[in-house]
């Protein structure tokens, strides 16, 4: 089992930054990919950003160049840095633990991009 408690949301202005953190406990945390999805209201749940155990990362095109997904496996953390954040961002963001058939989420994190 793992449990993960997401933080870091708030509301933001255009342009403006945010960085998500995913506090892991549990089970071993340097095992897992760690994801990033976001599901806005109406809308189906999307991967946003991953990272693999092995630290290879991919990310949704919207958010190319814009976020950063990092881990820190001493912290048992995931980070999701967010920059030049755009009102189509706005959704609730959740962690995501996987590997192979296990997944596990965190409650999610409301992240809103408005003036």
């Amino acid at each position: 089992q793992v449990q993960l408690v997401e933080s870091g949301g708030g509301l933001v202005q255009p342009g403006g930054s945010l960085r998500l953190s995913c506090a892991a406990s549990g089970s071993i945390f340097s095992i897992y990919a760690m994801n990033w999805y976001r599901q806005a209201p109406g809308k189906q749940r999307e991967l946003v950003a991953g990272i693999t155990s092995g630290g290879t990362t991919n990310y949704k095109d919207s958010v190319k160049g814009r976020f950063t997904i990092s881990r820190d496996n001493a912290k048992n953390t995931v980070y999701l840095q967010m920059n030049s954040l755009k009102p189509e961002d706005t959704a609730v963001y959740y962690c995501n633990a996987a590997r192979s058939v296990l997944s596990y989420w965190g409650q999610g994190t409301q992240v809103t991009v408005s003036s």
